[in-house]
């Protein structure tokens, strides 16, 4: 179900803690072999400054870093075999539901999907997108939940609705991403 864009705001918002219209809960993930896994605050060492990101693609888990040795962990999707990168990038845009339109690389692959997607429950960029600068990939949300915690992207990094809404609500344009 797409929402078009006169649509109340609060009605996408609760859809968005209320599960999607399949009836998946966005509220939860799955790791296989982990159970269920929630956003949490972990205690976490690193040499990063607070309110940076980082993406452990072989965790699937990507970290806010936070003061005091601790960050909050969200689970994630990652690229699949042929599909991984590290580096360092920035936050450049943030986007609330954002369109989709799939570069000319992912149509002749996969030749049948739409050529554009506005924003809505049904687009494959879920209900925020932060673009990572001087690339094609981005930190988003899902229409496909069930798909957080495994390897399965283009290279971008997919998050529940629920998870990246709240993340997006915590970093700004120019926030540092580390993947590794």
């Amino acid at each position: 179900m797409v929402l078009p864009s006169a649509a109340n705001w609060d009605e996408r918002e609760q859809m968005l803690s209320g599960g999607s219209p399949k009836g998946r809960n966005y509220n939860f993930f799955g790791f296989a072999g982990d159970g269920v896994v929630t956003r949490t605050t972990v205690r976490y060492a690193t040499e990063q400054k607070p309110g940076t990101i980082v993406i452990d693609t072989a965790e699937r888990r990507l970290y806010l870093v936070q003061e005091g040795g601790s960050a909050l962990r969200y689970g994630i999707g990652v690229g699949r075999i042929g599909f991984t990168w590290k580096g360092v990038r920035k936050v450049t845009e943030k986007r609330e539901w954002p369109s989709w339109t799939p570069p000319p690389q992912m149509l002749k692959r996969q030749p049948n999907l739409p050529r554009f997607m506005p924003g809505g429950l049904d687009n494959p960029l879920g209900a925020r997108a932060l673009y990572l600068g001087g690339t094609l990939y981005r930190i988003h949300g899902s229409n496909e939940p069930e798909t957080i915690g495994q390897a399965v992207s283009s290279g971008c990094f997919r998050m529940t609705n629920d998870d990246v809404v709240d993340l997006y609500n915590r970093v700004q344009v120019g926030t540092t991403v580390v993947v590794r």
